[in-house]
């Protein structure tokens, strides 16, 4: 019982990576984003000089004065998009921040249970990391498999 236990561990903690993965990408994939023009914008706006590598020296610094530069490219190219536009990306990158934060913490769980798994069986250590890229693998490649299977059906759908 205590196999059947940690198999169901296992297989329900990535499940819970997979879900999520799947409806993020479904829901992003139906966002309103004017992405052409959004670019557009981006690649307009100018990056300031880059930052004296000399500044890692003192990493904090070079983080901060980095960090600072990109914040102000980021609210330049902000400020020279629509409001439209402005509100279409800021509902993309939340949807996709918070889909990052669910599947992060299900993978999180994902990589606990594949321990788990492997302590039962007594199996060396790097099987853990051979268990969470197989189940890597298997949630990327279903939800790939998904986006394309529902795009050819719209596709069925438009030409008739």
């Amino acid at each position: 019982m205590e196999l059947f236990a940690a198999w169901c561990g296992y297989l329900g903690a990535w499940l819970l990576v997979a879900g999520p993965m799947y409806q993020g990408a479904r829901e992003l994939s139906e966002e309103q984003l004017d992405r052409a023009a959004i670019r557009t914008q981006s690649l307009a706006v100018p990056h300031s000089e880059r930052v004296s590598a000399w500044w890692w020296l003192l990493p904090p610094v070079a983080y901060i004065l980095i960090h600072r530069a990109q914040d102000a490219w980021r609210a330049q190219v902000m400020a020279s998009l629509t409001i439209e536009q402005r509100e279409q990306f800021v509902s993309y990158s939340n949807k996709a921040t918070g889909w990052f934060i669910v599947g992060g913490g299900a993978a999180l769980i994902g990589i606990k249970e594949a321990f788990e798994l492997v302590e039962v069986y007594e199996w060396p250590g790097w099987i853990t990391i051979v268990l969470c890229g197989v189940a890597i693998a298997l949630s990327i490649g279903y939800t790939t498999g998904r986006m394309h299977l529902t795009a050819r059906a719209l596709q069925i759908e438009d030409a008739t």
